[in-house]
């Protein structure tokens, strides 16, 4: 359903909700949780630009007829401090088409690839960095 007035009411109950758990100080964040959704309007473009470039490679790699992949399982660094931000991380790298967090680990994430050539930015690190901004840290 993509009315307006549907659109309206759940932007407005996210807000609301995100408003009650940061008066309610559950979360394990110093920092607002409102502070956190404004980052992740920066976040979130990024994370779907990179979504939309592996679904293309991992389409031309289904559509080739010699199927070139590696199924490959390796560990990336994590540099976030919560639980929140690592549970992102993670997340992130599971949305990203041909990669799976397999475990969670104190500054490690165990990867699935389906390709080991697709894991280079994961070990450059540009998700990490960019979910340790949205954490709050820089």
């Amino acid at each position: 359903m993509f009315q307006p007035l549907m659109l309206a009411f759940g932007l407005s109950s996210c807000l609301l909700v995100a408003w009650i758990v940061s008066r309610l100080q559950v979360t394990d964040s110093k920092e607002p949780t409102l502070a956190i959704l404004a980052r992740l309007l920066t976040y979130i473009p990024w994370l779907v630009k990179e979504i939309v470039i592996s679904n293309i490679d991992v389409a031309k790699r289904i559509w080739q007829k010699d199927m070139p992949i590696s199924p490959t399982i390796t560990t990336v660094q994590a540099s976030q401090k919560t639980a929140l931000g690592l549970v992102l991380h993670a997340n992130s790298i599971t949305l990203t088409p041909g990669t799976l967090s397999i475990d969670v680990d104190d500054g490690a994430i165990e990867v699935h690839a389906l390709a080991a050539e697709s894991l280079g930015p994961l070990h450059e690190g540009e998700m990490d960095r960019r979910v340790t901004k949205l954490e709050g840290r820089n």
